[in-house]
């Protein structure tokens, strides 16, 4: 039993969302206390791209992984 919620395409575009919002949190381009916000938010979406789940999708009932027959 699995209970991954997120496809491929989309695991791959929250680590690269993850990545660049790093990448502008240690260029030191937003400020406190958008600095917290930006860090937490890739911090977020890299778990989930790790690991496939998203707990957002999941109480709106939507995935983006393919159905398999």
């Amino acid at each position: 039993m699995t209970f991954q919620n997120e496809g491929t395409v989309d695991r791959f575009l929250r680590i690269i969302a993850a990545a660049a919002l790093l990448g502008l949190a240690f260029a030191g381009i937003p400020a406190a206390p958008w600095l917290y916000v930006t860090v937490a938010l890739a911090a977020i979406l890299a778990v989930t791209g790790a690991v496939g789940f998203c707990p957002i999708y999941a109480v709106l009932r939507l995935s983006t992984r393919p159905v398999r027959h």
